[in-house]
């Protein structure tokens, strides 16, 4: 399914001469591993960040600091701002943010994992939304945010 997913966005980014770079925090890597691994990924991938924290979020994404700060870097406008940021740090036409917790952090009072996402394209986000799981393996989770986003962003192109 995922083959599937990948094969549509790279005929699709590349019939409309667009490109598509990631911002990713909670998949920590994995839908940069994925999309390199599409065929034809040089013709409509320009590559992704993986920021794990706060600091690194400010540095590279223009995260505004307050807000992050107030959400543990895990929210609505994070993930908003990911990807338009991605997107114009990568000169892409889409990008793609996603922030959550693969784990459960008792400390925060975070019992379950979710993952919050939005795509943007020329700029504006276009869509966003909320994934949960209930699986609590740190990879499992990952893995599972990583397939459905796959899946979420190229059912939304495929259905423009």
């Amino acid at each position: 399914m995922e083959k599937e997913s990948l094969t549509k966005i790279s005929k699709y980014l590349q019939s409309q001469n667009e490109t598509v770079a990631v911002a990713e925090s909670v998949t920590s890597g994995l839908l940069q591993s994925r999309f390199s691994l599409a065929k034809n990924a040089t013709m409509f991938f320009h590559g992704g960040l993986t920021a794990y924290n706060l600091g690194q979020k400010v540095k590279h994404l223009d995260i505004d600091p307050i807000v992050a700060e107030r959400c543990n870097c895990v929210g609505e406008r994070i993930a908003r701002d990911m990807a338009v940021n991605v997107s114009k740090k990568f000169n892409s036409t889409w990008g793609i943010g996603i922030t959550g917790y693969a784990a459960p952090v008792p400390a925060l009072k975070i019992r379950g994992c979710f993952a919050l996402f939005a795509f943007a394209h020329a700029g504006s986000v276009v869509l966003e939304g909320r994934m949960d799981t209930s699986n609590k393996g740190l990879l499992v989770a990952q893995q599972y945010f990583t397939r459905t986003l796959i899946r979420q962003f190229s059912n939304y192109l495929t259905s423009k």
